[in-house]
């Protein structure tokens, strides 16, 4: 009798043009058939002798041209019960590759006993497990690197009360109530934020000693969310729909830059460069908030049909990439100390100075290392951190920080339109760990903005003007992105859910918010300092008030204006 927790044997039997064999059915020698694996082609039958699996399987996955990275239900006796295999197909399932079959998954399964028994008994946690258990491992992550700090660091580094432990458990706080957050269904940046703004005001955000290390870690949190967006542009889907993703890219974001700007020198007292540096920070479109609504929809085959996921994915990322390049050259135009003619080259230097250095190192990401190499995806997703964050300090040592975002963006952008190119299979991993970081980066990046706000010192006034900037803005952007989309073969209810997706405010705003404020002190710039503070508390409300209100109506909104597909092709454009 096999060991209980021995994997089920998998066979490759012959599948006639668009069926599979009953995986129950009994075979000739007492056996029974687990697994198929069905290739479709439209001309003819394709037949596979029984084989080894191992060596059908690497055959298939040079034959793919495609890829998906997720787990994937597979056919059984009901459609309750799935096995989570990884599909050696591009798609999944319909379209002519190939699909592993396997046989119904009972409770007795090893697979089946992967959720702790804990877990099981609350209906509502193991719904969730897939997603809580991620964040649920970052903190064991967190405490076993203090074990190690505190078994290896001297006292003064390693004791809870010293100041480089309080910069490690803002975070570990924050993952946590990001946590309990997202079990309410809201997104967990509302939680992280929250846990910032508690720290701040119960005393317990004294980082003496290491604000070098904050603002470096900020700064990786935004050269993580400026490559994320470079690798997010495609250029095929660019150029496809590149007219009408230019018209929902620059007409809203002129509108509401304009609106902030002008609205928060009268009501703020801003002056008119530090209302745009304000309007180019709130008009960036959170991808964190718009991917995961994606993501989800496309698991409900909601709005697959006209490419909307497509264009909603790139109008998001040049979006952000616009506000982030601008908000570089407005920056450093407002902190110049040069004469005037200096201040006016500041920002076409820094151009050139991003472009060939962007271009230069997404080229290098090209071919080094080969492809070939065992550890290519690691060494590539390493070398592409390092490029973007040599980028961003590197600019401001040489007195160009307009050139940062812009030499971060175009790196990951040329090196990601060269490897789409490729077999998926060879470089697709660099996304994926840029996400990884971002798992780790994320709680850091929101609880430090939250950090900063101080209710002892926070006017009413403040915040009462910045709302009705806010919202002033975010309604006439609204307005000018829906008028953006006629022309276009769209219904109205399809075109106010694009427009709708403009809404979310939250990733992008952590990463720029506190810039300002860095950049001041930095430079010892004391003048601005306030200004800089009015820039931060604005942010944080445009976070509080958009980030839960957009995703609760992109999901709520979805079946009602989206048309579900009945079949199994992906996005259009995709």
């Amino acid at each position: 009798m096999p060991h209980p927790l021995t994997p089920p044997r998998i066979y490759i039997t012959s599948v006639e043009e668009g069926t599979v064999e009953d995986t129950r059915a009994p075979r000739k020698d007492g056996g029974s058939v687990a697994a198929a694996v069905g290739l479709n082609n439209s001309a003819s039958s394709v037949v596979i002798p029984s084989i080894d699996l191992a060596m059908a399987l690497s055959k298939q996955q040079i034959l793919n041209t495609a890829s998906n990275d997720g787990a994937l239900p597979l056919t059984s006796a009901s459609e309750s019960e799935w096995h989570p295999v990884r599909a050696v197909s591009g798609d999944g399932g319909g379209n002519g590759m190939p699909q592993l079959y396997t046989r119904p998954v009972s409770p007795n399964d090893h697979e089946a006993t992967t959720i702790p028994t804990i877990v099981r008994k609350y209906p509502a946690l193991e719904r969730n497990w897939p997603i809580t258990s991620q964040p649920l491992a970052l903190l064991i992550v967190f405490g076993l690197l203090w074990a190690v700090a505190y078994a290896i660091l001297p006292t003064e580094l390693s004791h809870p009360a010293g100041g480089l432990m309080r910069l490690v458990f803002l975070f570990v706080g924050a993952e946590a109530c990001g946590i309990l957050v997202s079990l309410t269904g809201l997104p967990d940046m509302l939680g992280m934020l929250f846990w910032g703004v508690l720290y701040a005001n119960v005393g317990w955000a004294d980082f003496t000693g290491y604000e070098r290390v904050e603002v470096f870690l900020r700064e990786m949190a935004l050269v993580n969310i400026m490559l994320l967006a470079g690798l997010g542009l495609d250029y095929t889907a660019l150029r496809s729909l590149f007219r009408f993703i230019m018209q929902l890219t620059l007409v809203p974001t002129v509108a509401e830059v304009v609106a902030v700007a002008v609205l928060s020198h009268y009501l703020l007292d801003l002056p008119w460069f530090w209302g745009v540096l304000l309007g180019l920070v709130e008009t960036a479109i959170s991808p964190n908030v718009v991917v995961t609504v994606l993501l989800r929809l496309k698991e409900e085959r909601l709005g697959l049909n006209k490419g909307i996921h497509t264009l909603i994915i790139a109008m998001t990322s040049c979006n952000d990439v616009l506000a982030i390049f601008l908000f570089g050259v407005i920056l450093g135009v407002i902190f110049s100390t040069g004469d005037l003619t200096s201040q006016i080259l500041q920002g076409p230097i820094g151009i050139v100075i991003g472009l060939v250095y962007g271009s230069l190192c997404g080229l290098a990401l090209l071919y080094v290392p080969s492809y070939h190499a065992k550890y290519t995806n690691g060494l590539r997703f390493t070398m592409a951190a390092l490029a973007g964050t040599l980028s961003v300090v590197g600019s401001k040592k040489v007195g160009y920080p307009s050139a940062g975002a812009l030499g971060c963006i175009v790196t990951a952008f040329v090196a990601g339109t060269g490897w789409r190119k490729r077999p998926p299979t060879e470089c697709n991993e660099v996304s994926m760990y840029l996400d990884l970081l971002w798992k780790f980066l994320k709680p850091v990046s929101f609880s430090l903005i939250g950090k900063e706000v101080n209710f002892s010192v926070l006017e009413g006034e403040t915040v009462l003007y910045g709302v009705i900037t806010l919202l002033a803005a975010v309604l006439l952007r609204l307005v000018f992105s829906y008028l953006s989309t006629m022309g276009s073969e769209l219904n109205w209810k399809e075109k106010a859910y694009v427009t709708l997706s403009g809404l979310p405010k939250a990733t992008v705003q952590a990463a720029l918010g506190p810039a300002a404020m860095d950049l001041a002190r930095s430079l010892n710039a004391t003048d601005e300092y306030a200004r800089a503070q009015t820039v931060l508390i604005v942010t944080v409300l445009a976070i509080i008030l958009t980030a839960p209100l957009g995703a609760l109506l992109m999901i709520k909104l979805a079946p009602r204006w989206l048309k579900r597909s009945t079949d199994e092709r992906t996005d259009q454009y995709s």
